[in-house]
């Protein structure tokens, strides 16, 4: 069956936002001040997609066997210090083809919504330096902070869904580029969960989370929803 696509649900690092994985390399960074030795493809396998603090407990548990809230609310404070001033410094830039993209969805009357695992001070001060508009470039954000679980749980897109009245997840497309955005749209029961490889992902590891499309380029959707 076919399902009229109403809504697509956009990742905002390494998916709509080219900040050439600046997140992932904070991480890192912070973690590894606090005296461990993790290399950049660890950060990316575990962390990538996940709420922040999240991604730091994933890392610690699998490559290092530490579960202890202490270090890691000590290490997640570092980041989002560090990561401040990072964005604050840092070139971003939309991702290629994201507006273009935005203004074709609404030319069919589909809502543009982004999500991320930032909580939402650091979601809005990076649209803040896009220059982009909620309800003019895109129509609305959802953020780890809005949300009691976070991926690969479904309840941002829930959120969303909820927000502009969608009650059937085959009307959503979720859009991301790791295996934790695929998940979250499969949790989601959304028509399509679809991996990108503008970001923290392989097409490979993108793969291995059966997603129902891989993309190379944000404009490749609309061939996929039309």
């Amino acid at each position: 069956m076919k399902y009229n696509i109403k809504m697509v649900v956009f990742d905002m690092a390494g998916t709509t936002v080219n900040e050439n994985n600046l997140v992932y390399k904070t991480l890192q960074k912070a973690i590894n001040e606090a005296g461990f030795n993790f290399n950049f493809d660890q950060v990316l396998t575990e962390g990538a997609g996940k709420e922040k603090k999240q991604a730091i407990r994933s890392i610690l548990s699998v490559y290092a066997g530490i579960n202890d809230e202490v270090i890691i609310e000590k290490i997640y404070q570092s980041f989002m210090k560090q990561l401040t001033e990072a964005y604050n410094m840092a070139d971003i830039m939309p991702q290629n083809n994201a507006l273009s993209l935005f203004t074709a969805l609404k030319q069919r009357n589909i809502y543009a919504v982004l999500n991320t695992g930032y909580d939402r001070s650091t979601a809005q001060s990076i649209i803040e330096k896009l220059g982009w508009e909620e309800g003019i470039d895109f129509d609305s954000l959802v953020t780890a902070s809005d949300v009691g679980e976070n991926r690969p749980n479904p309840d941002m897109i829930y959120f969303a869904m909820k927000k502009f009245g969608i009650v059937n997840g085959k009307e959503v497309v979720k859009v991301g580029d790791s295996t934790v955005d695929i998940q979250e749209g499969q949790n989601a029961g959304c028509g399509l969960s679809i991996g990108i490889t503008t970001g923290a992902h392989t097409k490979e590891q993108l793969l291995s989370a059966n997603p129902d499309y891989v993309i190379n380029d944000l404009i490749d959707l609309l061939p996929i929803i039309d």
